[in-house]
């Protein structure tokens, strides 16, 4: 919501800091769309994990991708990415305590410890760089207090869920602070996996944070190093078949979170960690000096059954390996006259490393393609962003980035027959030259300014007007096969040019017009967030794969594309209303016009505009939220009673419109009740998700033919459609949280 529920009528007090310009600023000041909820607001609401977000900012999609618990698939104004290898950047950034978290694995951050989750909308690339072309998430912690302090927290409910976090700190002296938080966060699978015998979609998690601070609170210097870990032993995510087998006679199950995969290799663990600087000096005269410094890296092994079948027909093992080192610094000024603003510079070094076979082993002599993908990011920048006041009422903001971005790849695929390849501890021999064995390098710039004008009648009411472009970085298919490669001088020889061509794509561009409005009415009563937005999108990154033939055998092809252009247009809004007696009305509205105007693929050799049968995924028309909520005193004691109503209408999971996969709209609901005793050292509350048990797809996995132009789907003579990678049949969906109750007991000291 743009305003917290329990902000007092009192004008002087209702003030929202964020930091959405890197600067604590109020955030009715802000000319950026923007939803924040505090840690109070989340822990009220129950929120589990920052996918809950989505519930309630408009035109934003956060979900946990396919066949995981903990990878990221992000999307805001219907720019984002879901593929999950090296070589893809993500649209959306996500950042933790202002460090930027490279790679989608382990980014579906679990809530607990937290000051407030920010999301902003529209292209963030001059503050935050490359990869924020559709916004960003920040998650914010909380920084230690001048006083000890003892927090736990316990869980309990459906689904045998039982969680617990205990958070502690205290100071060392009077400027020393040290703390953490563990957090063990666990739960039964919603369904089973009828074939190993485990449960389906289960969580299993420690997670924890340490801190050590100094300064702050007045004092000119602020230093906070803060290091995280969390492990996730939760089983593989199986998904549900939506076609029986077309071998087999499988029949599909009644339950969706139930499935029959019988891949159990390698076995399913995620485990990241970080450590992270943060460094203030206030200089005096207005001049602050702050660095971010961070290293992290995290490391994933799955088992991914796309066909959900005992029998392999297409599995893939798979391994994630990233790591990072970042480095930023800021000056900061702000001496109470007409102009504020930063310059900075910004680092970052990062490996992102994915190895993976596909099994093909009921024909063909089982064959797997094996596929390592080394994808290597150096990236520099240098940045601005200044506000002027023109006067009391104007203000004008310009700013900023250049980024240097040097992309570095190492492919290889190869065929093995008899069994997977020696990585996951298969017996198969190689077969044949490598369809790709690929070394190459890219290097790209691009500069991303921004620019707004506010215009404030009064200091609770601020119309703006803002232009910004971003950017996502360029790179190489990791999934490409060099052996494909078009002969483009007809030599007879595939050049290391020719092949770098074939495997590269260019970066994407976006630019963003929005015009709107914040303000704070009736002495506080009612504030609203009104936003209406153009963008212009170009050289569209469409990331994929197909069945195809490598060296004559079937495998498996990447399709990555730089597609076109496409126009988003929308309105957003979110607002609050005070009703007296305690009860407030919140909400959010979001809807989005995102088309492709040009979408051009290789059909029989020839370059084909397909535009009029593409859509935009991920991406509803539709979004929307509407919280009713109570929060006053009872006696002595003080509770807080909501219920929310989500609503997100049809979204399409992939570019061709897919009748198995994708999912018409939906309403959820869901409500709270938290009882804060006397004293407000023990909180008692009850939660409630997805209250009608409401069945809907979030992602899934499709290999079976179509028209190559229309997107169509091929059936066959037994009325199913046409496999084109394995004989069984690949349409399997995975399905959001079905109805959860759970109640929670918290205590301070």
């Amino acid at each position: 919501m743009p305003y917290s529920e329990e902000a007092p009528a009192d004008p002087d007090l209702n003030v929202i800091t964020v930091t959405a310009r890197r600067r604590e600023e109020r955030l009715i000041d802000v000319p950026i769309s923007l939803t924040t909820l505090s840690g109070e607001q989340l822990e009220e609401r129950g929120a589990v994990d920052i996918t809950d977000i989505a519930n309630y900012a408009p035109n934003v999609t956060l979900e946990a991708s396919r066949a995981t618990n903990s990878t990221l698939t992000a999307f805001i104004r219907g720019v984002g990415q879901q593929d999950p290898v090296s070589g893809f950047e993500q649209g959306v950034g996500v950042y933790l305590d202002d460090v930027y978290l490279n790679r989608p694995q382990a980014a579906v951050l679990e809530i607990y410890d937290v000051e407030r989750i920010e999301v902003l909308r529209g292209p963030q690339g001059t503050l935050y760089g490359r990869n924020t072309i559709g916004g960003a998430v920040k998650y914010v912690s909380r920084r230690l207090p001048q006083e000890f302090a003892l927090k736990a927290k316990a869980s309990y409910g459906t689904y045998n869920l039982a969680e617990g976090v205990v958070t502690a700190s205290t100071p060392l002296n009077d400027l020393i602070r040290v703390g953490g938080s563990v957090a063990r966060l666990s739960r039964g699978g919603f369904g089973d996996n009828l074939t190993l015998g485990t449960e389906n979609y289960n969580k299993d998690i420690w997670a924890g944070r340490a801190s050590f601070e100094m300064g702050g609170y007045g004092e000119p210097v602020f230093l906070r190093i803060q290091g995280d870990y969390t492990k996730d032993k939760s089983n593989p995510r199986g998904g549900h078949r939506l076609i029986p087998g077309l071998v087999s006679g499988a029949p599909v199950l009644e339950n969706v979170f139930d499935t029959r995969g019988g891949l159990d290799d390698p076995e399913q663990e995620v485990e990241s960690y970080g450590l992270s600087m943060q460094a203030e000096i206030d200089m005096g005269a207005g001049l602050t000096l702050r660095s971010i410094s961070a290293w992290r890296k995290d490391d994933s092994s799955t088992p991914i059954d796309f066909d959900a079948l005992p029998a392999v027909d297409l599995d893939v093992p798979g391994l994630y390996q990233n790591e990072q080192i970042s480095q930023e610094l800021q000056v900061l000024y702000d001496n109470g006259g007409p102009l504020t603003g930063l310059i900075g510079a910004y680092y970052l070094d990062a490996s992102a490393d994915t190895l993976f076979d596909t099994r093909i082993f009921t024909t063909f002599a089982g064959l797997t393609a094996f596929t390592q993908a080394d994808v290597d990011t150096e990236t520099f920048a240098i940045f601005g962003d200044f506000s002027y006041d023109l006067s009391e009422q104007l203000s004008l903001s310009v700013g900023g980035r250049y980024t240097w971005d040097n992309r570095q790849a190492s492919i290889l695929r190869q065929n093995y027959l008899g069994g997977g390849s020696p990585v996951f501890g298969g017996a198969g021999v190689p077969f044949g030259a490598p369809g790709t064995d690929f070394d190459g390098e890219r290097d790209f710039k691009k500069f991303t300014p921004r620019a707004s004008i506010s215009f404030k009648p009064t200091p609770d009411h601020n119309i703006y007007a803002s232009y910004s472009k971003g950017f996502k970085g360029g790179g190489f298919d990791p999934r490409g096969v060099g052996s494909n490669a078009p002969d483009l001088n007809d030599d007879g020889v595939r050049s290391d040019d020719e092949i770098a061509a074939f495997l590269s794509f260019a970066p994407e561009e976006v630019d963003s017009y929005e015009v709107g409005y914040k303000g704070s009415l009736m002495n506080g009563m009612i504030n609203v967030a009104i936003a209406g937005f153009y963008a212009d999108y170009k050289d569209v990154q469409i990331p994929g794969s197909v069945a195809c033939e490598v060296n004559g055998l079937p495998n498996f092809c990447g399709i990555v594309s730089n597609a076109g252009k496409a126009t988003f247009k929308g309105v957003e809004f979110e607002g609050s209303a005070r009703l007296g007696a305690g009860f407030v009305l919140s909400g959010s509205l979001g809807y989005i016009d995102a088309q492709y105007d040009e979408y051009v693929t290789n059909i029989n050799n020839k370059p084909t505009d397909v535009a009029d049968f593409r859509e935009v995924q991920n991406t509803p028309k539709w979004t929307g939220s509407a919280t009713l909520a109570y929060n006053g005193a009872i006696g002595t004691a003080d509770l807080y009673a909501g219920a929310t109503v989500s609503y997100r209408s049809k979204t399409y999971q992939f570019e061709i419109p897919n009748p198995y996969l994708d999912q018409d709209g939906y309403a959820l609901l869901s409500a709270d009740i938290v009882y804060t005793l006397p004293g407000d050292r023990i909180t008692i509350g009850v939660h409630g998700k997805n209250l009608l048990d409401k069945r809907y797809k979030t992602s899934g996995y499709t290999f079976v033919a179509t028209n190559a132009t229309t997107g169509e789907i091929i059936n066959g003579a037994n009325g199913f459609p046409i496999p084109t990678l394995g004989p069984e049949g690949t349409l399997t969906a995975f399905y959001g949280n079905p109805r959860e109750v759970f109640a929670t007991i918290g205590f301070k000291f």
